[in-house]
């Protein structure tokens, strides 16, 4: 099997890391007798040789050596050599499923297209290796074995032949389960063709869903109907799911599967010790939900179902699974997070943990889970507090959820907090989303900023928090704590102009009652916080002769920071035709190359100038092509009332939208949600204003 590996001159191939000299020692691993360094060739091979996803020259090199691997029985774990391969082919055509992986680039690294077709082309002259494993001994290669049939068998004919003839032997539930898959992936793969073997496959899908066969497999075909042929889908489909999910827990042997072991600290040994408990059973259902995308109430109504399961495995997957919908759908989620509360009380941890992390996620939509939430912060205080083996002490996730989701009775709880030997730091943080619930916490965080040290090595950690909670609450009692801090620190201290930031900010919310404040303010127009202060000075005491200069410094200043010429745009925008010596270089500002930029520039000149004309085009084509500048653009039509009647059409397009705005952006941040609901309260302003005038 590794015939000729010696001949391959590897020293001048390459992977992620360099030099790929190193690769017959790890295909050599791969056959190994040890399971330890089989896991690790393996983490390896995914580490450089196909790095998230990149096809090197080293990689297209080692693909003859792993088909020659996978058909060697004597070889231990062949079922991850087989996942291999598939990864390295590369994507499924077509834009495949969510669940399924890549990122539909194709491969990566110098000349990767090139490289990954052939791989691609490799894989396809050696697809008669997986003809052979569709029936082998192992059946964790059989698993793996139907997808790389289909991706890599140009012949639809054998392969469907193949596939039915599995599934009228096979007798591993599981490998049935990876055969209804293929079915599916086969038949997305032949439609848009009308090839007349992907109607046949269908068919057989249909067949699958429906009685005499196992609750398992009919889940798994009706997740693949759902993709392929929806219009086959049996009326009652949720029902339907929710009582093969309960038919199938009951045949499930209860109880937890045995722990992995430590094994080796892999990438490939750490991901599967992240699976779920029962990971079929997650990929069954989530592989319905992405299939069912946006036919949402059916989503919800699934997820209630499978939320309310006698089985705590159900139920953790569906907590998991409420998550994604979550993000990405402005759904109505009331009844699902009042039964992801209810699971606080499990005694399941892993369980527990689940809800907490969601919720913890929802700020203001986790209310409906709220009496759970209070009921667990008031009778264990140890969800108070989390305490980390490294780094400060933070809010436990249960109080943290309770009170991002403004819930009043959080205040008295985080007044025990606060009285305790130990506050975490993030403490201050949750406070902005109390509102005025939260006033009587002012004077014990007064108290606790007049301790902060000043010259501390977490100065900022604790500073920050507590300037943030009390300028929230507006609290102008705190203003010689605060102008201490201002006053105090020294230069060098880490993150010192953080802290400054967040006490000028402070300083301008309180008002009349800071205006002591004022000379220090004028000191640091000139600093790295010069935009903070600019904006305080001009809430203290309307001098625009004062700030405007230094915003306008800040819009072309070069080397002012990623994104300081946009809040310095934010600034001026505020102080309206007061700004107005600013135009032209908001105006120019219009074109940069930062969305974020284009959009604050564009939202400045129409609050200053209150001519629309020109910027229009620009807030437009942002709106639509950089969905993080919504909340920034839907502010400013807010603030202009009736002047922004413009843009008022995208603010109602906005509210009739299912999709959260920021869905498609690619990555995930944990304020998603909330910033997107912030987004929707705003919008809501103007056919309010409309309706009542």
């Amino acid at each position: 099997m590794f015939r000729g590996i010696d001949e391959v001159d590897w020293a001048s191939l390459r992977h992620a890391d360099g030099s790929a000299e190193d690769v017959p020692g790890l295909l050599r691993g791969l056959a190994s007798a040890d399971p330890a360094e089989r896991e690790t060739a393996l983490d390896r091979m995914y580490g450089a040789v196909h790095h998230q996803g990149d096809v090197y020259d080293s990689t297209l090199a080692c693909v003859p050596f792993l088909l020659a691997l996978a058909v060697r029985e004597e070889v231990r774990d062949r079922a991850g050599i087989v996942e291999l391969l598939v990864s390295i082919g590369g994507p499924e055509e077509g834009g495949g499923g969510r669940d399924e992986g890549g990122d539909g680039s194709g491969g990566g690294g110098d000349g990767s297209g090139d490289l990954a077709a052939r791989a691609g082309a490799a894989l396809r002259a050696g697809a008669d290796v997986f003809v052979r494993l569709a029936g082998d001994a192992d059946a964790g290669v059989r698993r793996a074995a139907p997808v790389a049939l289909v991706r890599f068998l140009d012949r639809p004919a054998r392969v469907l032949a193949l596939i039915r003839e599995r599934i009228t032997v096979e007798r591993d539930d599981r490998v049935l389960l990876a055969l209804a898959e293929g079915l599916g992936l086969f038949a997305r793969r032949h439609l848009p063709t009308g090839d007349a073997h992907a109607a046949e496959a269908v068919y057989l899908l249909a067949a699958l869903s429906g009685p005499p066969h196992g609750p398992a497999l009919r889940l798994a075909a009706l997740g693949q109907l759902a993709r392929c042929a929806p219009e086959l889908l049996p009326a009652d489909l949720v029902p339907t799911v929710v009582r093969l999910l309960r038919d199938r827990s009951g045949q499930r042997v209860h109880g937890r599967p045995a722990p992995h072991g430590p094994g080796v600290d892999t990438l490939a040994g750490r991901l599967r010790r992240l699976r779920p408990s029962d990971e079929e059973g997650s990929r069954l259902l989530r592989t319905l939900h992405s299939a069912l995308d946006g036919r949402v109430a059916d989503r919800v109504a699934l997820l209630c179902g499978q939320l309310t399961s006698p089985d705590a495995l159900d139920r953790c997957n569906a907590v998991w699974m409420s998550a994604g919908l979550f993000r990405e759908w402005r759904a109505g989620v009331a009844e699902p997070v009042a039964l992801i509360g209810a699971q606080l009380g499990a005694e399941e941890a892993r369980l527990h943990d689940a809800a907490v992390a969601v919720l913890v996620e929802l700020f203001e939509l986790a209310l409906p889970a709220a009496d759970h939430l209070h009921a667990l912060v008031s009778c264990r205080p140890e969800f108070r507090i989390r305490h980390r083996e490294r780094g400060a002490p933070t809010l436990g996730g249960p109080l943290k959820a309770l009170a991002r989701a403004g819930d009043a009775r959080a205040t008295p709880v985080l007044a025990e907090v606060l009285a305790g030997p130990v506050v975490p730091h993030d403490l201050g943080l949750v406070i902005p989303h109390l509102g005025r619930a939260a006033a009587p916490l002012a004077p014990a965080l007064r108290r606790r900023l007049a301790r902060v040290r000043l010259d501390g090595p977490d100065t900022h950690e604790r500073a920050v928090p507590l300037l943030s909670a009390l300028a929230a609450l507006g609290d102008a009692e705190s203003v010689p704590s605060v102008l201490r801090l201002l006053r105090g620190m020294p230069d060098g201290l880490r993150l010192r102009d953080a802290v400054t930031g967040a006490a000028v900010r402070a300083l301008g919310v309180f008002g009349g009652a800071a205006r002591e404040a004022i000379p220090d303010l004028r000191g640091l127009l000139k600093t790295g916080c010069a935009v903070a202060a600019a904006d305080a000075l001009w809430s203290l005491t309307g001098e625009a002769d004062a700030v405007v200069p230094v915003l306008l410094r800040k819009l072309t200043e070069p080397g002012s920071g990623r994104y300081r010429p946009a809040d310095a745009a934010d600034v001026l925008g505020r102080l309206g035709p007061a700004a107005r010596t600013a135009l032209p270089a908001l105006r120019r500002m219009t074109g940069s190359g930062e969305a974020s930029e284009r959009a604050a520039a564009a939202c400045a000149v129409w609050r200053i100038a209150g001519e629309p004309e020109q910027v229009l085009p620009v807030l437009r084509a942002a709106w639509v092509e950089h969905p993080r500048t919504r909340t920034t653009i839907a502010g400013c039509v807010a603030a202009l009332g009736p002047g922004g009647a413009p843009l008022h059409d995208l603010l109602r397009a906005e509210l009739m939208s299912p999709r959260r705005h920021r869905s498609d952006s690619g990555g995930y941040d944990s304020h998603d949600i909330h910033e997107d609901e912030g987004l929707l309260r705003v919008c809501r302003v103007v056919p309010a204003r409309e309706g009542g005038g």
